[in-house]
């Protein structure tokens, strides 16, 4: 029995009423994950905000997607992988790409697996990247301020991975054809 509570627009706290409201009418349906995070209205506006605001940043819409598969599959987090690959797939990625992405492995364009790479490299080094992995990721046109965005990319989906691993969020039936688990 899980001690969290997912929440409806009825049943949740009055402060994050609305943000539930916006998120239904988005989709069309509410994700588990956000009525689970709703238990936590502060939790909720500040995920929903920092995902706005990682959708502002100089990164094409593929390439902020390339920054959340990895942070989703590094941290295993089976609904988001599920949900992202439905985005990658609207926005026509190639399946290649999102099958090497799902399963962590090289990506089939240069330019995506040097951010991939980058991308890990701020996971694995906690933000303290080595210079030969900036370096490189300068080298393949990228500046200063993509580096920044991968930051906030991995903060932002960081929130969103811990709290539905925490409140072991299930997979919503709409995402079933994106379902993902894990290699051993």
């Amino acid at each position: 029995m899980s001690v969290f509570t997912a929440h409806t627009a009825e049943t949740a706290p009055a402060a994050a009423r609305r943000a539930i409201e916006g998120v239904r009418g988005r989709f069309g349906w509410l994700p588990a994950p956000v009525a689970l995070m709703a238990d936590s209205p502060q939790l909720l506006a500040g995920f929903l905000a920092a995902s706005a605001g990682f959708e502002q940043t100089a990164l094409t819409p593929v390439q902020q997607e390339v920054v959340v598969l990895t942070v989703a599959t590094s941290y295993e987090c089976h609904v988001c992988v599920a949900l992202h690959t439905g985005k990658l797939t609207r926005l026509g990625a190639s399946a290649e790409l999102i099958t090497a992405l799902r399963a962590g492995t090289p990506l089939p364009e240069p330019g995506l697996e040097v951010l991939r790479r980058f991308t890990l490299a701020v996971l694995e080094h906690r933000g303290a990247v080595p210079d030969d992995d900036l370096d490189a990721f300068l080298a393949a046109g990228h500046q200063p301020r993509h580096a920044l965005d991968v930051v906030f990319g991995v903060g932002a989906y960081t929130i969103s991975t811990f709290a539905n691993r925490l409140t072991r969020a299930p997979l919503d039936p709409p995402l079933a054809a994106h379902a993902w688990t894990p290699a051993a």
